[in-house]
């Protein structure tokens, strides 16, 4: 019990993971005090509603108020700041107590014997403050609730069998203990039974509760850093598979395959100082790849200075040639654009090159069981890579073949403007000559 006191079961998890718990549990802090102001008002206005006489020093009205501004308190606290640990479990201290000294004012209140107040319902919203304590998803709290509850009835029970030295209210008769103010140890053992029993089964379920959302966070924030280092729709397939993904593991799909490449980078680099090579490497990047997915495609890798992008593998796309068209055409205008712009800020910057290629492809993973990444292979996937290359032989800036240029067309891809067909070009790696439609001149 200690260990759940102390909180020191705490697996180690990443401090981004703990600041999403943290903001979770502030929020349920939020939550409670909310539920104690509603308590504290449910109290006041069955207060002010009861036909009870008022015999002698009332301490009912006072100990609502008391609650009520301690509540109002903690209501402003946790809207405001972080509650300390410390402060809960002083919260928890006052819940209990005041409802202990409530519950003892009742046989003042009804000029009866203190064994009166024994058989008060109002021990019921014990287990309001237990309950409360689950939301936050901690079973310390709960666990400590319970022990206070407990603690508190037990004082209260041994402060009637104390309270008058000549009668202590005792009896066996369970008859006389329902029709009189005599004591039933046995039902008062019952009522700690149930606070315990009720604190135990809570906290442990919450302590399995607490391991499940602890793994949901991380997962989710797994998640989320995979998206950074994967396409969105590659972290997607990884989370929210449901079957182990294994090496080897790939589906076939009609799919068009879209390579960049900045044209002298690598020259530019081995001369340029290295921040001023990566700062303009993010700048092609983050241009680049907003317009890719724009489009609907998937950002497969990057290859030092090149993107190998593509339509229509992680998700079925009717239009996969389409868009990539539409896509390459708006990465190199805009590459345009940004290379004027660093020429006129005085930057070297060479011009970005592109092409695509379509037809049959494997999606997949590949590597082991250590280490796996999710590519792309296929004929298109090679043939788009030389087209690529093409570029600065025919002295222009985007290519495809003519085959998945008419397939786009048919999709609905139409080019800004209309560039000539170049027919039967021997492009380096392939086997015969090929016709290729200029994009982007």
């Amino acid at each position: 019990m200690l260990s759940l006191l102390r909180n020191r079961d705490k697996p180690a998890l990443p401090e981004r993971v703990r600041e999403n718990i943290r903001l979770q549990e502030d929020a349920t802090e939020r939550l409670i005090s909310w539920i104690q102001l509603s308590v504290v008002v449910s109290f006041g206005m069955l207060y002010w509603i009861s036909p009870a006489p008022q015999v002698g020093f009332d301490i009912i009205p006072w100990t609502l108020a008391i609650y009520l501004i301690l509540t109002l308190v903690r209501v402003v606290w946790a809207h405001y700041a972080r509650l300390p640990e410390a402060s809960l479990f002083i919260s928890i201290l006052v819940d209990v107590g005041l409802l202990m000294a409530l519950i003892w004012s009742f046989h003042l209140r009804y000029e009866q014997p203190a064994s009166f107040y024994l058989k008060a319902p109002t021990l019921l919203y014990v287990f309001i403050f237990i309950a409360l304590r689950a939301l936050r998803f901690e079973a310390r709290y709960v666990v400590f609730t319970g022990f206070v509850a407990a603690t508190g009835w037990v004082t209260l029970t041994l402060y009637v069998l104390y309270a008058d030295p000549n009668d202590n209210m005792m009896t066996r008769d369970y008859v006389m203990y329902l029709t009189s103010n005599s004591v039933l140890l046995g039902a008062e053992f019952d009522k700690i039974i149930s606070i315990l029993m009720v604190t135990g089964i809570i906290a442990y379920a919450l302590t399995r509760a607490k391991n499940l959302l602890v793994r949901s966070v991380s997962e989710q924030a797994a998640a989320q850093e995979l998206s950074r280092f994967f396409a969105p729709e590659v972290a997607a397939r990884i989370t929210g598979s449901d079957d182990h993904i294994v090496a080897g593991s790939g589906e076939m799909r009609q799919a068009a395959i879209l390579n960049l490449d900045m044209r002298g980078f690598t020259r530019l680099a081995a001369t340029a100082a290295p921040a001023e090579a990566m700062q303009l490497l993010s700048e092609y990047q983050r241009i680049m790849v907003p317009i890719i997915r724009e489009h609907g495609g998937m950002v497969d890798k990057f290859l030092g200075d090149g993107i190998l992008a593509t339509f229509g593998t992680a998700e079925i796309n009717e239009s996969y040639a389409g868009d990539a068209l539409r896509a390459l055409e708006a990465c190199v205008l805009a590459a345009q654009k940004w290379r004027h712009e660093c020429l006129a800020a005085g930057r070297a910057c060479p011009e970005v090159n592109g092409a695509v290629a379509s037809g049959a492809i494997l999606f997949g993973a590949v590597g082991d069981e250590d280490r796996l990444e999710f590519t792309v292979i296929g004929d298109a996937v090679n043939l788009s890579a030389k087209i690529e290359k093409q570029n600065p032989k025919s002295g222009v800036r985007a290519l495809c073949d003519l085959a998945t240029y008419n397939l786009a067309r048919s999709q609905g891809y139409e080019p800004a403007y209309h560039k000539p067909v170049l027919s039967g070009i021997d492009v380096g790696g392939v086997g015969e000559p090929i016709d290729l439609a200029v994009i982007v001149d």
